[in-house]
């Protein structure tokens, strides 16, 4: 795709000044940590808007009163948030609200990190493309993963053939039912359920990892774990690529609601020299306490990673990564995997 290069994008922000950024929408869980990694520096004027909130569907603290407690700034409407002007903006809407939010913003002159999945179907994530390129602003897609060290060393070895030929990947990405946020198992709202909420992950690791898209896409998928759902809460996604490489991936919500964390995710990667495996989010302190289960996450913050990319990349004018091209490439894997799993046929992706 052709359009603005980054070396035409109007003058980055003067450092001079901290940068005005915008947090549209409560509805994803992810905008409370942004919320608290951005509120606290100097070099961060936010604000936040979340006009949705008082129509959710759940009893989970939105609107002012989450933004007092978190003690960020609070507009009233997502009009007013970019009528403020602001550098960048996170979208952390609603799915099905990606679209919407990001063209709008684009058309402020605004750089955009948007949470995964970047939409709910594929002509929606090209639109949101075409819009940013149109408007010479950055791209991001919200892959904190992407700044794992561990995930770096496993793309080092990968690239340097200490593990010979890539033959296979076993990803896994369980979480809990997100129960907390209704909206999740809304497919309306949501486009599905661990089909696109898990996938997406592990796919964009994969994009980086094999630097290829599959090219057959077979996934199953059903409600078992949760057949009070509306949406999949279980599936297998199997992709096989040009090179001959196999991945799988679980994505279930088949962690407990009583567990101490949401899930993690792992990647086992099998050359013709041998294996390595990956999970970013197992270091932790733990432990059993009288009030309960301790679980105490170590290692680096890989959300403020994302941020720091984020912020850096709009400081500096220079295109940010993963950018919407990967969140465009990982949905058409999720796309693939909803027409497989409803069909039950081997799908070719496109693109």
């Amino acid at each position: 795709m052709t359009g603005t290069t980054f070396e035409e994008l109007p003058l980055t922000p003067s450092a001079s000044r901290p940068l005005k950024v915008a947090v549209l929408s409560f509805a994803h869980t992810h905008a409370i940590g942004y919320c608290r990694a951005l509120a606290g520096r100097a070099d961060i004027d936010l604000v936040v808007a979340d006009p949705d909130g008082a129509s959710a569907p759940d009893e989970a603290p939105r609107g002012a009163e989450l933004a007092a407690e978190l003690g960020v700034r609070y507009l009233e409407t997502y009009e007013e948030a970019l009528a403020w002007a602001p550098d960048a903006v996170i979208v952390t809407a609603e799915n099905a609200r990606h679209r919407a939010l990001v063209e709008a913003s684009a058309a402020v002159g605004a750089h955009i990190l948007c949470e995964k999945p970047l939409a709910t179907t594929v002509e929606d994530a090209e639109a949101m493309l075409a819009a940013a390129e149109r408007a010479g602003v950055t791209l991001m897609t919200a892959y904190p993963v992407r700044f794992a060290p561990s995930f770096a060393d496993l793309l080092h070895r990968v690239r340097s053939g200490q593990l010979g030929t890539v033959l296979a990947v076993k990803g896994t990405n369980n979480g809990k039912l997100p129960a907390e946020r209704a909206w999740f198992t809304d497919p309306a709202l949501s486009g599905g359920g661990a089909l696109v909420d898990h996938v997406v992950h592990c796919a964009d690791l994969l994009d980086e990892l094999l630097g290829e898209q599959p090219s057959t896409v077979h996934a199953v998928a059903n409600r078992l774990l949760h057949p009070e759902s509306a949406v999949e809460t279980g599936g297998l996604v199997t992709a096989v690529y040009p090179s001959g490489v196999v991945a799988t991936i679980d994505c279930s919500w088949s962690v407990p609601q009583s567990a101490p964390t949401w899930g993690g995710l792992t990647l086992q990667v099998t050359g013709t020299r041998g294996s390595v495996t990956i999970a970013p989010f197992a270091p932790h302190l733990g432990g059993q306490t009288e009030d309960g289960p301790v679980w105490v996450p170590l290692g680096t913050d890989l959300d403020g990673a994302m941020l720091d990319a984020f912020v850096d990349a709009v400081r500096s004018g220079r295109p940010a990564t993963p950018d919407g091209r990967v969140g465009l490439r990982t949905l058409r894997v999720v796309d693939a995997a909803r027409r497989s799993a409803a069909t039950g046929e081997v799908v070719a992706t496109v693109g």
